[in-house]
């Protein structure tokens, strides 16, 4: 793979460019067994430094992909090499327009019935040559799930887009890896709410400045909590650089 992935603070983080994403795309594809995208913001980076399910999934995934322009500018404090970061929407874009350019098949897990429906209609319209195998709601009742993870199964998708209502978030995919013969796993959770125009996406400009943060802040004014785990992320920082022998 063209890509290289560094550590930042103890989690892995890779650097793989917009260009280089469709050659990373189609390798994944060919290798067999379970295979995930993470899409990493500074959030899930602190999550990922403590030992659980989640820290297995991150070190586990096969492409990690950071959202935060926080981490960004840790890595350049740190004297590592910088990543590229990704706008998670427009990277599912791209990454479904890969699947339809090389006639590759889609399942879709996660939202409500009306949601996923409308979500599942502009999918189509926009990627006419990619094939939706399969799909299921999410907030679905636990004896369901054995039916949902045989019909992965059965259908092979070459991606499994999920998104809110899965409990499991991108852990669905870690827990269950030894169920699947061949597919790639992404979890966005805002994914099924923009397509299906229940959700306004953030705007390239704001995301780009780096601007999301407050934007949830917001839609959630308890999300001004999040100050004091960035403050950690910076000590972290420091400590790394200054202090770490």
């Amino acid at each position: 793979m063209a890509i290289n992935r560094i550590s930042l603070l103890g989690v892995p983080v890779d650097i793989c460019t917009p260009d280089n994403l469709e050659e990373e795309i189609l390798e994944l594809l060919a290798k067999p067994g379970t295979k995930q995208i993470v899409f990493l913001s500074i959030w899930d980076l602190l999550k990922a430094r403590r030992k659980g399910d989640f820290s297995e999934c991150v070190k586990n995934a096969n492409l990690i992909l950071p959202v935060s322009k926080s981490i960004l500018k840790g890595a350049k404090f740190l004297k590592l090499p910088v990543p590229e970061r990704y706008n998670p929407f427009s990277a599912v874009i791209q990454i479904l327009s890969i699947l339809e350019s090389h006639y590759k098949t889609l399942y879709m897990l996660g939202a409500n019935k009306k949601t996923l429906n409308k979500a599942e209609s502009n999918v189509r319209d926009t990627f006419p040559t990619l094939r939706v195998v399969g799909r299921y709601v999410g907030y679905y009742p636990k004896q369901m799930e054995d039916d949902i993870v045989q019909a992965i199964y059965k259908a092979q998708p070459s991606l499994v887009l999920l998104s809110e209502g899965i409990k499991d978030k991108n852990c669905w995919a870690y827990k269950r890896r030894n169920k699947f013969s061949s597919s790639i796993f992404l979890y966005y959770r805002e994914a099924f709410g923009i397509f299906s125009e229940r959700i306004k996406r953030i705007s390239d400009k704001t995301f780009d400045k780096g601007h999301e943060i407050y934007i949830e802040v917001l839609k959630n004014p308890f999300k001004i909590f999040l100050i004091f785990p960035y403050i950690f992320y910076k000590i972290l920082l420091m400590r790394e650089r200054f202090f770490k022998k």
